[in-house]
């Protein structure tokens, strides 16, 4: 770093990847800065510098050493490895400046007196993190899939046993299938759909509410989708249409004379249905003399992968809907919830995978919602809306939410197919 780019650093002030401190305050007081920035989207320490941007130099002795053994060494658990310089600002002061990239061991903690204490950036300042916010650290470190969560006050009764029935025997083909209540509770709690307790009945877990649930949202606000349609380019017009969806996350089918056949969809089936015409218009012509060709302003293909993508990787600690909303010119699909283990939309996009829900995930490639290779970004979402739009979507990831934005064709994608296969 030069002195100039320090120097505007500091004339910037502190912000929330940015703090200044003397370096002469105790150790603790160090990592806590250091714990709380890598606990966000990593950024820069600046030792020898005052809370009103003065720059006053370093003066402990061996300070590098100092931090690397003592601070990092004692104090920061686990592992952080920072890039570490001094830039000369005048001729006696010496600023030393502390690089931190994003963690991927979240969440980071101050070990100091037998305790570990979790801190995180809030604007300028660092702060103990409260319990969701540690929850969602440890999602985002991958050391906590909020999807095996219990769900209080809930029971074999809440969910759809023919809808589980058949995953068991046809989709993933389970030589035994359940007989008895409690024998589904056993083989439930087994593969993560409840949870076995003690003392009390088992409850399903989260995963076994969204997948398979009867009526997801009465057990968990957050299941089910927000859809809304608007006949211009905000928020701010009346809707169109506007409705709260909720249903388990897969469709079901029913053996019948011997064949299997789709009963009735899901929650994405039911969502594309809704969705339909809105986001697709039929030819003014017939094609064979008797039936009307539809046509897709987005390619069908991108726009379920978006949204089976919102579902399977959203983080299930917030308790706001995903939202599907079609405007004048483009659809919004937005995930609640931050990109997990340092994940970018530059990782995303080049093929990185980092899945947030591995049993949701897994159990939608059972059906066939999912691609195998968990690439739908790279290999469907992107080149199709490129081809077919000439435009590629748009990813904007917060702390807060991803979402992805979809802009669409004028001439639409070519006639009309079932929204979502059947994986039989």
């Amino acid at each position: 770093m030069t002195k100039s780019e320090l120097l505007e650093l500091i004339a910037n002030g502190e912000n929330s990847g940015v703090e200044f401190k003397r370096d002469d305050v105790r150790p603790e007081q160090v990592a806590k800065e250091l714990v709380a920035l890598a606990n966000f989207q990593g950024g820069r320490l600046l030792l020898g510098v005052e809370d009103d941007g003065t720059p006053t130099g370093i003066q402990r002795p061996n300070l590098e050493e100092w931090l690397m053994d003592t601070v990092f060494g004692q104090y920061v658990h686990p592992m952080i490895l920072p890039f570490y310089e001094e830039v000369q600002v005048e001729p006696d002061v010496r600023v030393a400046v502390v690089s931190l990239t994003q963690g991927t061991a979240k969440p980071y903690v101050v070990r100091f007196k037998g305790s570990e204490e979790v801190y995180v950036r809030v604007g300028s300042v660092s702060r103990k993190a409260t319990r969701e916010q540690q929850a969602r650290l440890f999602a985002l470190g991958g050391m906590l899939h909020t999807e095996l969560l219990p769900v209080s006050g809930t029971g074999l009764d809440d969910l759809d046993l023919e809808r589980l029935r058949d995953y068991l025997q046809n989709v993933i083909q389970d030589p035994e299938v359940p007989v008895n209540p409690a024998a589904w509770e056993r083989r439930l709690s087994g593969m993560g759909f409840m949870t076995e307790r003690q003392t009390d009945a088992s409850v399903c877990t989260i995963a076994g509410i969204v997948l398979f649930g009867r009526r997801p949202r009465r057990a968990l606000r957050q299941a089910g989708v927000r859809w809304m349609a608007f006949d211009a380019d905000t928020m701010e017009y009346a809707a169109a249409d506007d409705a709260v969806i909720d249903d388990a996350l897969v469709g079901f089918w029913r053996d019948k004379e011997g064949s299997r056949e789709f009963e009735r969809g899901g929650l994405l089936e039911r969502l594309l249905e809704r969705m339909q015409p809105f986001v697709s218009d039929e030819s003014p012509t017939l094609s064979d003399g008797i039936r009307r060709d539809r046509y897709w302003r987005y390619p069908r293909e991108a726009l379920r992968e978006a949204i089976v993508n919102a579902f399977a990787h959203r983080d299930w600690t917030r308790v706001e809907d995903v939202e599907v909303v079609q405007y004048r010119d483009r659809l919004e699909v937005k995930s609640p919830g931050a990109l997990q283990n340092s994940m970018t939309v530059e990782k995303m996009l080049a093929g990185q995978r980092s899945p947030r829900n591995p049993l949701i995930v897994d159990v939608l490639r059972d059906y066939g919602y999912v691609d195998a290779r968990g690439m739908g970004v790279r290999t469907k979402i992107v080149p199709l809306l490129t081809r077919l739009n000439g435009r590629p979507p748009d990813f904007e990831a917060t702390e807060d939410y991803l979402l992805v934005r979809m802009y669409e064709s004028a001439s639409g994608s070519g006639p009309d197919a079932k929204l979502v296969a059947d994986p039989s």
